[in-house]
């Protein structure tokens, strides 16, 4: 038990550094257009859902808390990227949608990252390696079983 104790806390170790590693390369390649990456995240996680996102799904998605949250919501509202609808099944709720600029920026931000992100992952990773990263991560964030 010992053994795979100090094993998972290198993996974990492992994939700390390297998430790390890649997010300060990203940022550093300034690819983000003037946006913080986090603020990139927030258009990201929206671009998949044309209903928009109330705060909390925000909250899930992009891993900040409401408070954070709410003030990159103000700052891309104030830019005109995104906008508050009424929550259609629930009327004390607003849900957070992409403008069509928001759209736009975030197509033209997400071509641009997603060019970095794969020169970066295939930099040293087969494309075995990256299924099988894919494939743990995934894992990671799972439901476990029911016992």
């Amino acid at each position: 038990m010992a053994g795979v104790f100090r094993v998972a806390n290198e993996a974990w170790e492992a994939l700390f550094r390297a998430q790390a590693t890649l997010a300060r390369e990203f940022e550093q390649a300034g690819a983000w257009g003037g946006f913080a990456p986090s603020e990139y995240g927030v258009l990201y996680a929206l671009s998949g859902h044309d209903e928009g996102l109330r705060i909390t799904e925000l909250m899930d998605d992009v891993l900040l808390t409401q408070a954070g949250v709410s003030r990159l919501v103000a700052r891309l509202e104030h830019r005109g990227l995104v906008e508050r609808r009424s929550d259609p099944r629930d009327g004390r709720a607003s849900r957070i949608v992409l403008t069509a600029e928001g759209r736009s920026v975030q197509a033209r931000l997400g071509r641009a990252h997603a060019r970095h992100v794969a020169t970066a992952m295939t930099r040293t990773l087969t494309a075995a390696q990256l299924r099988a990263l894919r494939d743990l991560s995934q894992a990671l964030v799972e439901e476990p079983p029911a016992s």
